[in-house]
């Protein structure tokens, strides 16, 4: 066979064992496991760290502020120091719509060695834990909550005995880039955080999803949350690996009603989210940059273009291994595709998303590789070591992993 067709035939053994040997990750049926009404319901404060929030706050706060929770709770939303008026629209908001109890405050500039949710993070349960909370809901302030939301988290961390339970939030997809990014993003994370290992006690895969996060109170002190995980930038994973270090339980698994509204219309928007982040999962490593280049050539592209190249050169074993390794990635994709409810073709375009993640992880390697690191919202988290962040920034340590 020619050296297209071997490295078709890698592609496609790779394939089969990720069909079968990575936790099914492809598979979207993980929702909240079983559960049941507690006969007491534990008393809830929910945080909500909010920066330049005030585009989304009204298509998601209320959601949080109407839950029909049978016990006591409420909601404390932390303004990290936002310039368009987010802790003040939030207040009205309160007032228009009441609901749950709402406390705003602001911490402000965090110091040296906190990211900025971190440190808002931070300031909430601090100002949560004179209420003596059982429980900790960690939301973003771009998700929407369906009215039962925080009963049905409850509920299932009572019933199975979890210290955190997570929710992938589901993401808005509605223009082209976000239909050729969005399903494969959780796709990817999927597959290096496979679900059904995360739940098992005892093992060594743990992840979040930072959107929508029920912690246990107690759990939260056993794992210093979020003081341990300060410089964390990818800080849903690093929590649910900080909390699993301690002894919890922990579960992850796709949302029906717990939604973004974020919108990310345009390319850059996308790629600014992912490449913020990127290199920090691969631990600011260019050997492991290199590798995971490598991965991404031969899994994602190599297929489609061993297809086309042995059609157009009659080469008969390297058009059929490659179209096998196209039709095993395309099958993989396809529940994802469903689940975001997207015409079934887009499965198709799964190596075209590859493409994108890697240029997306190679520019986030240069961004670090220039000093620039991790840049989100008008704050810069220099690299690792990088000797006094200038104002406004503040340095960041490698995460112990990336969604």
């Amino acid at each position: 066979m020619s050296a297209v067709a071997w490295t078709a035939a890698a592609s496609l053994a790779a394939w089969l064992w990720l069909l079968v040997g990575q936790g099914f990750f492809w598979r979207t049926d993980l929702r909240l496991p079983p559960r049941r009404d507690p006969g007491r319901w534990p008393s809830v404060a929910v945080v909500v760290p909010a920066r330049d929030e005030a585009a989304v706050l009204p298509d998601s706060l209320p959601s949080l502020l109407a839950q029909e929770y049978p016990g006591r709770a409420e909601v404390f939303l932390v303004d990290d120091g936002s310039a368009d008026g987010t802790g003040e629209l939030a207040r009205r908001l309160a007032e228009r719509y009441g609901g749950l109890p709402l406390t705003v405050t602001s911490p402000g500039e965090p110091p040296a060695g906190w990211t900025g949710k971190l440190w808002a993070v931070r300031h909430g349960i601090g100002l949560a834990r004179a209420r003596e909370p059982e429980y900790l809901l960690l939301t973003d302030a771009d998700i929407a909550h369906a009215a039962d939301s925080l009963r049905e988290l409850v509920a299932a961390a009572e019933t199975g005995g979890y210290d955190l339970v997570s929710q992938m939030a589901r993401l808005r997809v509605a223009g082209t880039w976000e239909r050729l990014v969005v399903p494969a993003f959780v796709y990817f994370f999927a597959k290096l955080y496979p679900f059904r290992w995360i739940a098992r006690e005892g093992g060594r895969t743990a992840a979040a999803a930072g959107g929508c996060v029920l912690l246990r109170a107690e759990a939260a002190g056993r794992a210093r949350v979020p003081d341990a995980i300060r410089h964390a930038v990818i800080d849903d994973v690093a929590l649910a690996k900080a909390v699993k270090r301690a002894g919890g339980h922990i579960w992850l698994g796709l949302a029906e009603r717990v939604d973004s509204v974020r919108p990310y219309p345009r390319l850059a928007d996308l790629w600014r989210m992912v490449a913020r982040s990127a290199y920090s999962q691969l631990r600011h490593n260019p050997a492991l940059l290199a590798g995971t280049v490598a991965g991404l050539v031969v899994v994602y592209l190599v297929p489609p273009a061993a297809l086309a190249a042995g059609l157009a050169t009659g080469h008969g074993a390297a058009a059929l291994l490659g179209g096998l390794g196209w039709l095993v990635m395309t099958v993989t994709f396809v529940p994802m595709v469903r689940y975001y409810r997207q015409p079934l073709w887009l499965a198709l375009t799964l190596p075209v998303s590859g493409l994108l993640y890697l240029l997306m992880t190679v520019d986030s390697a240069v961004r670090h590789h220039r000093g620039r690191g991790a840049a989100w919202k008008g704050r810069t988290y220099a690299r690792p070591g990088a000797a006094d962040a200038a104002p406004g920034t503040c340095p960041e340590a490698a995460p112990d992993s990336r969604a």
